[in-house]
């Protein structure tokens, strides 16, 4: 479906949180979303809805707060619980925002922040390296 010549795409992104705190998550989760936001020159009025997935370590704040945080209080936000596979990474926070974009699929730059580049290395290389 297009609006105003722009497709609906899914940008991804993983990050690691040092600690189950509130503040933490909170600002783990901005971290990311700025990221993903700034990377793809998304405008807040083409974000459709964000999913959020954390792993079952984290449960001290939804992550989907960071959006009220940061101004976005009208975007559909969803949090659940990550599969928990046996030895997969812990502590993460991940994220699917859901953008109307003129960018093609391979133009999307989704970001797997610090230890989380290992989780998808095949998104988090060259233009996508996100050493942060």
């Amino acid at each position: 479906m297009k609006i105003n010549g722009k497709l609906l795409k899914g940008i991804r992104g993983a990050i690691q949180v040092n600690k189950n705190e509130k503040k933490e998550i909170l600002q783990k989760t901005i971290e990311l979303l700025e990221k993903m936001i700034q990377e793809n020159n998304v405008r807040d009025e083409d974000i459709v809805s964000v999913f959020f997935t954390v792993t079952k370590d984290i449960n001290m704040e939804f992550p989907a707060y960071a959006l009220r945080e940061m101004g976005l209080k009208h975007v559909p936000a969803l949090c659940a619980k990550e599969i928990d596979v046996p030895k997969s990474m812990k502590r993460v926070i991940r994220i699917l925002i859901h953008v109307y974009t003129n960018l093609s699929q391979k133009e999307i730059k989704h970001q797997y922040l610090g230890d989380t580049k290992i989780l998808r290395p095949d998104l988090s290389r060259g233009k996508n390296d996100n050493s942060n």
